[in-house]
């Protein structure tokens, strides 16, 4: 289907489910897009939040005669970096790969990628970089995330092919 009749189907269906919607009826189910999404694990940040919290609790030693902090204020500070591990190990990072775009969650929020914004696409042993037009390349890398890097490239080559982007597939 060309993406102007797809936009026509899609407006058609929010105008029939609205009216659907008036008359007491359930909604048409829309046509689903289909998303891949390759998820990995952030380990490393979260061990460096612990060590940090543990590094502060060692040098401060609450223990001895001569800390002179608020001992409740202390260990809050300290409770909050765990807890900021803690959520930095449970927010996953994550690639997804829908039919006409490329999405990831960076530090400043939700990004995504058209297949016109980007130059090419490359896979190496344990990473996979896609090079952007204008903006920072995003790097993929089995050893800081955890990411199923073959699956990726798998689907990430038939990305290329459909949108005639520019695939590199590097070998050591």
């Amino acid at each position: 289907m060309s993406r102007s009749w797809e936009r026509m189907v899609e407006r058609n269906s929010k105008q029939i489910n609205k009216r659907r919607k008036k008359e007491g009826k359930g909604a048409i189910a829309a046509p689903a897009q289909q998303i891949d999404r390759f998820q990995g694990r952030s380990y490393i940040v979260p061990t460096l939040l612990v060590l940090l919290a543990v590094l502060i609790v060692l040098i401060s030693q609450p223990w001895s005669e001569a800390f002179q902090q608020t001992a409740s204020m202390f260990w809050v500070t300290v409770g909050l970096y765990l807890l900021l591990a803690v959520f930095y190990y449970l927010r996953r990072p994550y690639l997804a790969v829908g039919k006409d775009f490329l999405e990831t969650r960076r530090f400043s929020g939700y990004k995504r990628l058209k297949p016109t914004e980007i130059r090419k696409l490359v896979q190496q042993p344990g990473y996979i970089i896609v090079e952007t037009v204008k903006g920072g390349n995003w790097v993929f890398s089995r050893f800081m995330n955890r990411f199923p890097i073959e699956k990726m490239g798998e689907r990430l080559h038939a990305f290329a092919t459909l949108h005639h982007i520019e695939w590199e597939l590097k070998s050591k």
